[in-house]
């Protein structure tokens, strides 16, 4: 069964649109894991626009099951990380202009430089991974520059109507899933995952966990966030008894 790791990005978002102290995105991933997140899930952006270094901290001291930060490969963002020391950290892509991250990171095109930004934050004892498109070149390029685990972009997956052209992208999924698989990398998906499309993606055996935020906050607003939660667990386990 996948495990569930769970993004407070958007608790940051309401709070951070009237400038004020509430909600805390660090309570949030508290009640979270109470709900029984296997995750926790951040990207502290360089714009700040949602989650802060003041969250951040905090989070490290109180997320007992895993903290994982996603973060662009910048020496601002190593450099937090490093003293942070969050248990896995997920290098993304990052634009200003982006309304949410719109792809997978281009790991052939920058080889070099991840291959230095990996280096130094496994020698500081995190766990590394990079999201990226389903791609099998850009999963084994994530082999060779030291990553130990990739996070399959499923945005085309979930934006794609359903029908041929979701097949076609879910097929790439499960390819790029096992391709990652077969080189010794762990496997993980998340993006615009929903309570109605998660379940072919959680049904891949090879995805050990899946990252899901917005849909879950849209839903906790309406149910409270620990049924939100209990609800998408719900679903991953569903997938694995259909498995």
């Amino acid at each position: 069964m996948a495990k569930l790791g769970v993004n407070v990005d958007h608790i940051a978002n309401i709070r951070q649109a009237r400038q004020a102290e509430e909600p805390d995105p660090v309570s949030a991933a508290v009640m979270a894991e109470l709900a029984g997140a296997d995750c926790i899930t951040v990207h502290l952006r360089a714009d700040r626009r949602h989650i802060q270094e003041r969250d951040l901290e905090l989070l490290r001291k109180l997320v007992k099951t895993k903290l994982n930060l996603e973060m662009a490969p910048t020496a601002e963002m190593v450099e937090i990380a490093c003293r942070i020391k969050p248990d896995m950290v997920t290098l993304v892509p990052e634009k200003p202009d982006e309304v949410t991250t719109e792809g997978g990171l281009d790991v052939l095109g920058h080889k070099e430089q991840l291959e230095e930004v990996i280096r130094t934050l496994r020698s500081s004892g995190i766990r590394m991974g990079i999201f990226i498109d389903p791609e099998d070149n850009q999963a084994e390029a994530a082999y060779e520059v030291g990553a130990e685990y990739v996070e399959i972009h499923t945005g085309l997956y979930a934006q794609s109507t359903p029908g041929e052209a979701r097949a076609c992208e879910l097929a790439r999924i499960i390819q790029t899933a096992k391709a990652s698989a077969d080189l010794g990398l762990s496997v993980n998906a998340g993006h615009d995952l929903t309570y109605r499309n998660v379940i072919p993606i959680a049904i891949i055996p090879e995805i050990e966990e899946l990252n899901i935020g917005h849909n879950i906050v849209a839903r906790a607003v309406f149910v409270g966030l620990d049924q939100a939660i209990w609800e998408m667990k719900r679903l991953i386990q569903t997938a694995k008894d259909i498995i």
